[in-house]
């Protein structure tokens, strides 16, 4: 697969690949909303600093050069507000998203969910997924306010972030 534009933008917001001068300012957005965050989310669940942010910028790094996960931060008016990604899956991309606790409620991931699929289907992608868990309702308005179906749930395993059931839905849009 042809890798992904860098940078990403529609009116509102603009994805723009993660780079290593971004630590500080994604270590404090993202450790400002661990509480927020680690609820869904395994990897703040125990809070987030410099040190993940740290290794979370290798790793991403890394999986982008060797075409495995393409992540983005998710800036308004060049401020960060989270943090969006694809990732590479036989037969499809799936994507993962996350908001700043000042920045939800405003259609923030939806709008770089909607870049993020149009940007899967240019480079060939014959299906985008997108997952969250069952009792994630935010997360799951988003696949279905951009025409998605819900295929399907499968439980998830151990370990769970503190407000998962351990159910996750899984949503598709098949390419036009």
């Amino acid at each position: 697969m042809e890798t992904p534009a860098e940078t990403l933008a529609d009116e509102v917001v603009t994805l723009r690949r993660w780079k290593p001068e971004q630590l500080e300012t994604l270590a404090a957005v993202a450790g400002d909303s661990a509480a927020h965050l680690g609820a869904w989310m395994i990897w703040a669940t125990h809070g987030y600093g410099r040190r993940e942010a740290a290794d979370f910028l290798e790793n991403t790094a890394k999986n982008w050069a060797e075409g495995k996960t393409y992540d983005f931060a998710i800036f308004v008016e060049d401020e960060l507000a989270g943090g969006t990604g694809m990732i590479t899956r036989p037969g499809r991309i799936e994507i993962g998203y996350w908001l700043g606790r000042h920045h939800t409620g405003r259609g923030y991931v939806t709008r770089a969910a909607r870049l993020l699929t149009a940007e899967a289907f240019r480079l060939g992608a014959p299906e985008v997924e997108i997952r969250h868990d069952e009792k994630n309702r935010a997360s799951g308005a988003v696949p279905a306010r951009l025409g998605f179906t819900m295929v399907g749930e499968e439980v998830t395993e151990p370990p769970l972030a503190p407000a998962c059931a351990g159910v996750t839905r899984i949503w598709r849009l098949k390419r036009p």
